[in-house]
């Protein structure tokens, strides 16, 4: 992306400008950012993937005061049936099923891989949206087809309307809002109350980026240590002595377990770094990742990297730090620093034309086997 073009996606601002003025701090508005946004995806294609079983997808109706969520696979028949207002249908992960869509997230790269949630695509007959709401992470809001007028505010009570389907704001006092048309942007931080509507039959693209909750990023790492405890070491209490108390925990068993909890819940901080690289690099629970059939010698696996390049899957994350690369929740123990060919293709998700070193050779063809490349033809 040349910085005629970053500028141009943050009203004139640098990324450098915008993180230290907006990032996680006030919303930016960018009229015209992505002028051909609404090419991106039409409405058939995301009709089709919320037709599939392995796509997030949910519809969302409002009728009568209410609120309905009703979730996929839709059928395409049933799609096209939709009243004639009133209604949003929210596709999940659309990047990782759309080469077209995963490429829209490249103008996004000043931003850390390790932040990127995903790209989720809604269609929104008029009068649709998803109410006035708040989200706990970064999120730009990019329209693609048709207008949308959305409604902001920076207010104190983020209430919920109770028993409600979705996450409904009780009291949404809106301090700004646009009417916005294909290629606008609007980027919001997070516990920023805002309120979508659709004013023709419209696409949002809503790029967002993860931001775990203290509760579970300790609950993942406490089950990537569960995974890593090996010890032999039991409890015996040879000492023990007879007691007239049966119900009072005796001081020698408290102390003993004491001690194996001690021993075995011990980490260094290089077990926090992995757990770090092999969580953000897993996907999401529901991804799975299709092996080529049949594949290729690595001879020839080689041969056409040589002639056409190579490129990760929609579906695979790649990672690195100073000391390792992840990919898919597993990690490799190769340094960054001296491996120019995986920290290209970590950095720009694929890679041109080139012959590859012997020792990198090895582990991409590990990764093709595994379904996590593929040859850029």
């Amino acid at each position: 992306m040349t910085i005629t073009t970053q500028l141009a996606l943050l009203n004139n601002l640098s990324p450098i400008e915008f993180m230290r003025k907006h990032w996680q701090k006030k919303p930016l508005f960018v009229s015209s950012s992505i002028p051909n946004a609404a090419t991106f995806i039409d409405r058939n294609t995301l009709f089709e993937l919320a037709s599939h079983e392995g796509v997030e997808s949910r519809l969302v109706i409002y009728t009568k005061r209410k609120w309905d969520v009703q979730y996929g696979p839709f059928s395409k028949p049933f799609l096209r049936k939709l009243p004639k207002k009133n209604w949003t249908l929210l596709v999940q992960g659309v990047n990782l099923h759309l080469q077209k869509a995963s490429d829209l997230l490249n103008s996004f790269a000043f931003l850390p891989y390790a932040r990127l949630d995903d790209l989720m695509v809604s269609y929104a007959a008029p009068g649709g949206g998803v109410g006035p709401h708040f989200d706990s992470y970064d999120v730009f809001l990019l329209q693609g087809e048709g207008c949308r007028q959305w409604q902001i505010s920076n207010q104190n009570d983020l209430s919920l309307v109770p028993d409600a389907p979705l996450k409904i704001l009780r009291r949404f006092k809106p301090q700004q809002e646009w009417s916005v048309n294909p290629g606008d942007l609007l980027y919001l931080p997070p516990h920023y109350a805002h309120q979508g509507t659709a004013i023709t039959h419209c696409m949002t693209y809503s790029i967002g980026f993860r931001s775990p909750s203290a509760q579970d990023l300790t609950h993942r790492f406490f089950n990537f240590l569960q995974d890593r405890v090996e010890t032999s070491e039991q409890y015996a209490d040879p000492e023990l002595r007879a007691t007239r108390h049966p119900a009072l925990i005796p001081t020698i068993l408290q102390s003993s377990f004491l001690n194996i909890l001690k021993n075995n819940t011990r980490w260094r901080q290089q077990d926090i770094l992995q757990f770090i690289g092999e969580d953000l690099s897993t996907p999401k629970d529901h991804i799975t990742f299709e092996l080529p059939s049949p594949a290729l010698s690595k001879i020839n696996f080689l041969k056409l990297v040589r002639k056409y390049g190579m490129r990760l899957t929609l579906t695979s994350i790649l990672l690195y730090d100073n000391m390792a690369f992840y990919i898919n929740g597993e990690r490799h123990h190769s340094p960054p620093s001296k491996n120019k060919t995986l920290l290209t293709l970590a950095d720009h998700r694929k890679l041109p034309p080139s012959n590859i070193e012997p020792f990198s050779a090895n582990i991409l063809y590990q990764w093709y086997r595994c379904g996590y490349l593929q040859i850029d033809q």
